[in-house]
């Protein structure tokens, strides 16, 4: 690495895309999503199709708990 780096020549927020979509990774376990990817497959369906699907009912519930 160097110890001074020149950015008189750079241009502020260049690759900066107001519009970009931020898709965080979600990491399961193991035995979770080989479950998921089952009844996905079973389902004819996306496995984050089937996350979502869970989530939102996860969302319904505790809404509803309020």
């Amino acid at each position: 690495m160097k110890e001074e780096y020149d950015f008189s020549n750079a241009e502020r927020g260049k690759f900066y895309r107001s519009n970009a979509k931020l898709n965080l990774p979600v990491y399961l376990d193991e035995d979770v999503r080989a479950y998921l990817a089952n009844k996905a497959r079973s389902k004819n369906v996306e496995v984050n199709d089937i996350v979502n699907d869970l989530l939102r009912k996860d969302i319904e519930v505790m809404q509803g708990v309020k």
